[in-house]
């Protein structure tokens, strides 16, 4: 067995100490960025004698693995007096106030020199310290002189040797304790049997995931609900692992509660002899014990000296954890005092399975540098729950967008403190103002060049400024504000590195007149393959994925990737399906008699049996003004109870809503009643809720779920209609049926439920909407105000 590490990684996990500071963070990711440029300087303008970015790797075997360590010099100068490791870091301090190097940068150092010089058979090499200045303005094509500063230092071969091998020994009592883990693991897979009665179906569904797995491929999988998709991807992917085709699963959702299923089968599989290892990755707003989530000594005494305790933090949670999950994490974070987000990171390298969002493995600000950076490596397995949500997700993360008032409250801030920056910010305000002269609600921008540049220049000030204030003497709330834009501008300018053909760049007021240039990504395709390019395998499920090509195509899918549509095992008699022929959700068409009629049809559906029901609208406005008419001309307190969706609801009041639904009901002459939840279509309650049985029995969904038109939307339609001809259902028709198809969802949850689904609006007739129908919706009643209570009363009397 093989196990690999950068040099990097090697020498910052044995060799960190000191304190956990965001406030260094933000500096060292910018300058990681700009250290880029740094380096193409540099090294473009060396001699003959330097070879830059030079790949080395050293292999050891061990009793029971091989440990590999690479990385890339930053450059090798051989002269006829000898050879020379160069190492480049860039700063925004003055360079020549250093006295000595860090420490960690020559570790690295020194092991590329000690790996050059066992491969050469040298006595001795030398090590070179190239620190430079980052000042946008200190240099174009060549590095000056003066922003430059050296330390040099020579080691013979047997000093390296004894350094390395000591560092090593460091080491390996942590790949010692994973291989022999792995070692297990491997075995109770070998054992491992599919926990329950393979479903109709299910058996062929897992062997196609092993096979994508097996081929190096990826696989859009559409699985309705109750074909048990999380065990159909999870197994495969376990006896892959077990065969040595994966050392790491991810798995990738959207939300909490799909979270909670995916740790609940890794935690059946246990039960039946599984061995192995899982973290639940939370975010860090959640999971920080403290009432502000501040990242520095001086505000948190979990930060201070977080990197002395946290290896024998994760040592100890490593020996005796199966299962890493939030209580977890928060005990071992309390017993070495250490803080609980960044131990759940560092855990995440010796887990068999990373449970978390999304943006671990896609967000380019967020992702897990440790496991997808650039030379990383390592067999990852993605299974991505819910993927439809990735599409829209995609757009989020690969865009940027800066207001044109935060650059003028920055500048109010610092007026007469910071007159530099102060001239920057003013510089950005005029080149914002130049584009809001152009702009009348909305305006599309092929260049943005001249604001991008002053934009550089201000965040490197800025940079400048956060690197030499950390000393504690500093104005904090002067610092904060600094700091926080800092973030947003360095996201900005991330972003505008990836900007290609994807992308449409463009400015707007918003409803509140307020200015901003925003860098939006049209078509995330690109980015999102990139990314899953870092896996061996990807598997994207969903219960609604129709079009199928339309997500292959956005979510980054190739040519010659897998598809499978996975059919329900559910008998779909159990459903009703009827589509109102006599009412339309259109803007148009909307009016008190509109609403009137849909008020009415939600009576006649629930009169016909009493029980939990949701009702989906298309915005907050419309469900305001359908409730409205409905508490008037429809309610009746006596067997009814209407709870209402609001715009904004914390986790505590979301929980509240979904706990009305535990009640149920059966007959008015029982005594029992009716729950009507009004809700909004693509919200929080149109998908990743399961209410089982008569938790819910039935859905009246109003409208097609187009998204309201925008400038936005308009950008989309007009780009895939250039692009391949159908701008329309690319920007409102595919996402708007993707929410139809997911509220109806939350119906029929188990073999045992009995349910309806209401779709109100007569454009659901229309071919172009059927076309989008999954398969088991193939048998629905068109239905009138007039006919569809006796509809649905018929229905009923077959099940009851």
């Amino acid at each position: 067995m093989d196990i690999r590490i950068s040099v990097r990684n090697l020498v910052e996990f044995i060799m960190r100490s000191g304190d956990l500071d965001n406030r260094h963070v933000a500096q060292a990711d910018h300058a990681m960025q700009a250290g880029g440029r740094v380096h193409r300087a540099i090294q473009k303008n060396m001699g003959a004698e330097y070879s830059a970015e030079v790949p080395l790797r050293i292999t050891e075997q061990f009793e029971k693995y091989t440990l590999t360590v690479e990385g890339r010099a930053d450059g090798i100068i051989e002269t006829q007096t000898g050879v020379v490791i160069d190492e480049i870091k860039g700063m925004y301090r003055d360079v020549h106030k250093l006295k000595e190097p860090v420490k960690v940068h020559v570790a690295q150092a020194k092991c590329y020199a000690y790996i050059y010089a066992q491969a050469e058979a040298l006595p001795e090499i030398g090590v070179r310290m190239t620190y430079v200045n980052l000042n946008t303005d200190t240099f174009r094509e060549q590095v000056l002189p003066e922003n430059i500063r050296y330390f040099e230092e020579s080691y013979s071969f047997e000093e390296l040797s004894l350094w390395y091998h000591a560092l090593i020994d460091g080491y390996r009592k942590w790949t010692d304790a994973r291989i022999a883990w792995i070692g297990r693991r491997t075995e109770s897979i070998k054992q491992l049997e599919f926990p329950f009665p393979y479903r109709e179906g299910q058996k062929e569904l897992v062997s196609y995931v092993y096979q994508t797995i097996y081929h190096k491929k990826n696989l859009f999988l559409e699985a309705p609900t109750g074909v048990g998709k999380t065990i159909a991807t999870v197994f495969p992917a376990l006896k892959a692992m077990g065969k040595g085709m994966a050392e790491r699963i991810f798995y990738l959702t959207a939300k909490t509660i799909t979270r909670t299923v995916a740790d609940e089968t890794f935690a059946r599989l246990r039960e039946g002899g599984l061995v192995f290892s899982s973290v639940i990755l939370t975010a860090k707003e959640k999971i920080c014990p403290m009432e502000e989530t501040v990242c520095n000594p001086e505000a948190c005494s979990y930060a201070k000296g977080h990197f002395d305790r946290i290896n024998e933090c994760l040592y100890d949670c490593m020996m005796h954890e199966e299962r890493c999950d939030r209580e977890t994490l928060e005990q071992y974070s309390e017993k070495y005092h250490v803080c609980p987000f960044e131990m759940s990171l560092d855990m995440s390298l010796f887990a068999d399975a990373v449970i978390c969002d999304y943006n671990y493995a896609f967000d380019p600000h967020v992702y897990l540098k440790r496991f997808f950076a650039e030379g990383a490596e390592g067999e990852n397995l993605f299974l991505i729950d819910e993927a439809h949500n990735l599409v829209e997700r995609g757009r989020e993360m690969y865009s940027a967008l800066l207001y044109k008032e935060d650059f003028l409250e920055l500048k109010r801030k610092i007026k007469g403190k910071l007159p530099y920056m102060e001239r920057l910010l003013e510089k950005c305000n005029k080149e914002l103002l130049k584009l809001k002269r152009e702009c009348d609600r909305g305006q599309t921008h092929p260049q943005l060049g001249d604001f991008t540049l002053a934009l550089n220049r201000l965040n490197d000030a800025m940079a400048k400024y956060l690197e030499n204030t950390d000393n504690g003497t500093h104005d904090k709330n002067e610092r904060d504000a600094v700091l926080e834009f800092y973030f947003e501008t360095s996201h900005f300018l991330m972003i505008t590195e990836l900007v290609d053909e994807h992308y449409v760049p463009y400015t707007q007021l918003d409803d509140e007149n307020k200015f901003f240039v925003k860098l939006f990504c049209v078509d995330p395709s690109a980015n999102l393959r990139e990314c899953l390019d870092r896996a061996r395998s990807s598997i994207l499920f969903s219960a609604t994925f129709l079009p199928i090509q339309y997500y292959k195509k956005l979510l980054g899918g190739a040519e010659d990737d897998y598809e499978v549509y996975a059919g329900s095992t559910f008998n779909p008699s159990k459903r009703g399906l009827y589509i109102a022929s006599d009412v339309t959700s259109r803007y148009t068409s909307r009016s008190d008699e509109e609403y009137r009629k849909i008020a009415s049809y939600i009576r006649r559906i629930i009169d016909m049996r009493y029980g939990n029901y949701m009702i989906f609208f298309p915005s907050h406005q419309f469900l305001k003004d359908v409730h409205r008419i409905f508490m008037e001309q429809e309610y009746d307190p006596e067997f009814m109870e209407c709870i209402v969706q609001e715009s904004s609801m914390n986790e505590e009041a979301r929980e509240a809503f979904l706990g009305h639904f535990q009640k149920t009901g059966k007959t008015e002459a029982e005594g029992d009643s009716c729950l009507i939840g009004f809700c909004v279509l693509g919200g929080m309650f149109s998908e990743g809720i399961d209410l089982k049985n008569d938790a819910l029995i039935g859905a009246i969904i109003v409208g097609t779920g187009l998204p309201q038109v925008c400038f936005e939307r308009a950008i989309l339609k007009e780009y895939f209609d250039e692009e391949r001809g159908n701008g329309f259902d690319y920007a409102y028709r595919y996402p708007g049926m993707n929410k139809v198809l997911q509220a109806a969802g939350r119906v029929i949850r188990t073999a045992e439920d009995v349910g309806v689904v209401a779709l109100l609006d007569h454009r659901f007739l229309q071919p172009a909407y059927q076309a989008m129908f999954p398969r088991e919706w193939g048998a629905y009643e068109v239905v009138t105000k007039e006919t569809v209570d006796k509809r649905i009363e018929r229905f009923w009397n077959e099940w009851l």
